[in-house]
């Protein structure tokens, strides 16, 4: 008996399952680590059985695992080793570095690039001043997006839904300076917008004071920044002019390297 040819049906429901596949892995979160079938087919808005025969075929490649206690579900070891090895060989990685090492010697002060996974902030290079000691208490490897420099540069450019998912899994005060509503993180970002950086003081990290700026892909998204970091007496409000031309120029030349052409310019 020949076998059945594919039809444009066939491309489509592939599609559809691939689309949902994503929308289940989509569901957790740093917040959400841990879900029950429920929790989860709520969150993606599909059937529970829909969700069960996804949960299963994501299981069986490593990408999902099952608590055995509790039955819950959570994101798989597969996904983390892909994960880093994107990070590993992603362009930014490698293409900032130069200019993050070049920022750091200019401003006298440590460069952090930081890559946005939905929710968080992940620092993917770091250069230190040659001058400067390095200080661990400013070393982060993820932190949250609304509440840091790197974090609201990115977030000052995403779809009005990323929003509302942050805003949704909570904004934790970390300091007095922490932005905690919705309100006025809009109003946050929209300032950033209109400036073209944004700044932290001190609203993760205490001591800690920033400056950065978005860095765009080829197809011009906002994806990622970069930022001067460092105890909040060096990075005074009087730096604040000479520091965001340095580190907006910087993201300028690092997005200009990955592709990125602006058409008004």
């Amino acid at each position: 008996m020949a076998a059945r040819s594919k039809t444009p049906d066939d491309d489509k429901n592939r599609i559809q399952t691939y689309g949902k596949m994503i929308d289940v892995l989509g569901c957790f979160s740093t917040v959400d680590r841990q879900l029950s079938l429920a929790q989860i087919a709520e969150a993606a808005r599909l059937p529970r059985t829909t969700v069960h025969r996804i949960l299963a075929a994501l299981r069986e490649i490593g990408f999902i695992e099952q608590d055995s206690r509790g039955g819950n579900y959570g994101l798989g070891i597969r996904l983390f080793e892909l994960g880093n090895l994107a990070l590993a060989n992603m362009d930014l990685h490698r293409e900032a570095k130069p200019f993050a090492d070049r920022l750091a010697r200019l401003a006298g002060e440590a460069v952090h690039v930081g890559v946005f996974n939905g929710n968080d902030i992940v620092v993917v290079d770091r250069e230190e001043s040659g001058d400067r000691p390095t200080n661990n208490s400013t070393l982060i490897e993820t932190a949250p997006a609304y509440c840091t420099g790197v974090g609201k540069a990115v977030l000052a450019f995403q779809d009005r839904n990323v929003l509302t998912k942050i805003v949704r899994n909570g904004l934790k005060r970390f300091t007095n300076n922490t932005i905690t509503t919705a309100t006025a993180l809009d109003r946050e970002l929209a300032k950033i917008r209109r400036q073209g950086f944004a700044i932290d003081q001190g609203e993760h990290q205490i001591w800690v004071h920033c400056v950065a700026a978005p860095i765009r892909n080829a197809n011009g998204k906002v994806f990622a920044a970069i930022s001067v970091t460092g105890p909040a007496e060096r990075i005074s409000k009087d730096r604040i002019p000479i520091l965001s031309g340095q580190v907006m120029q910087t993201a300028d030349s690092i997005s200009r390297h990955l592709g990125y052409r602006d058409d008004e310019t």
